[in-house]
């Protein structure tokens, strides 16, 4: 069987969008273009990378769209305490009795929650997208129904449109409202794992990249620490590759403030030129 490879892109904000973009040009510049994997998966900021790979657009020319203020999407700037929100989310959780519960009740909160409308938000993700097209490689992103708390994953043939899907991968609880396709509403993918890395479970090799960490920030029943062995005792290899030190330093205590996407973007691209990833297979 011919060896297939993934790229799974984590959440983590702007400054996440960033510093994957980062990332991913100074490894190519030193001969480890990974962006041509066979599948990417996106979650959240992961989804926002993942698309715009598959704009036509170079890594150079994406590298731009972060770092010079001319090119940079018109983001809207969010304001988190983490305290305070932590606060909130644990309180909606409180009384959930199993996992999907737990996300249904994330939901619940995201969808009472006061935010920016629909369309200033869907107004951002446009921005941010080179394109609107999906891409012709295999690309899945994720979401999670607000009301069931089930995962949905969008590709190419499920007949919503990119913008959408990553607005709705993208759409943090309490900061950023629900998207709207069809009939449902759907939250950040990030809700179930902060990267979904299960749904890369087809590939022999996976390339995890995550801005915030390996660690979930909702309760989860498929973490990616399990994950990760789970898809190494299948036979696939595997690397995970977190921020450095500096590298969380740029990112900053608040992922979702624009100022961090230059800092971010370049701490992630002097990572990726000395980045040493480890291919490790149970």
């Amino acid at each position: 069987m011919a060896r297939t490879e993934a790229l799974v892109l984590g959440g983590g904000g702007v400054g996440g969008i960033a510093w994957i973009t980062g990332l991913l040009t100074g490894l190519s510049e030193t001969g480890r273009d990974v962006t041509g994997a066979d599948l990417i998966v996106g979650t959240s900021a992961g989804s926002t990378v993942a698309a715009q790979l598959g704009s036509g657009l170079n890594l150079e020319e994406l590298y731009a769209r972060q770092v010079d203020p001319a090119l940079q999407a018109a983001e809207i700037t969010a304001e988190m305490d983490l305290e305070a929100f932590a606060a909130e989310i644990g309180a909606a959780l409180s009384s959930a009795a199993d996992i999907t519960e737990m996300r249904r009740a994330v939901g619940k909160f995201a969808l009472g929650a006061q935010t920016v409308t629909e369309r200033e938000r869907r107004a951002v993700i446009e921005s941010r997208l080179p394109s609107h097209a999906w891409p012709a490689r295999a690309l899945r992103i994720v979401a999670v129904d607000a009301e069931s708390g089930e995962p949905r994953v969008f590709d190419r043939a499920s007949d919503v449109s990119l913008v959408d899907a990553v607005a709705a991968s993208c759409a943090v609880p309490g900061v950023w409202p629900p998207v709207t396709i069809g009939d449902r509403r759907y939250v950040d993918g990030g809700v179930r794992s902060v990267a979904n890395a299960d749904y890369a479970a087809d590939a022999s090799r996976v390339l995890v990249i995550v801005p915030m960490g390996a660690s979930e920030p909702f309760p989860s029943d498929c973490p990616l620490e399990r994950t990760v062995d789970e898809l190494r005792a299948r036979g696939a290899e595997v690397a995970v590759v977190e921020p450095d030190e500096a590298s969380r330093d740029a990112i900053g205590a608040n992922a979702l403030d624009p100022a961090t996407r230059r800092p971010a973007a370049e701490a992630g691209r002097a990572q990726g030129r000395g980045q040493t990833i480890e291919w490790r297979r149970d």
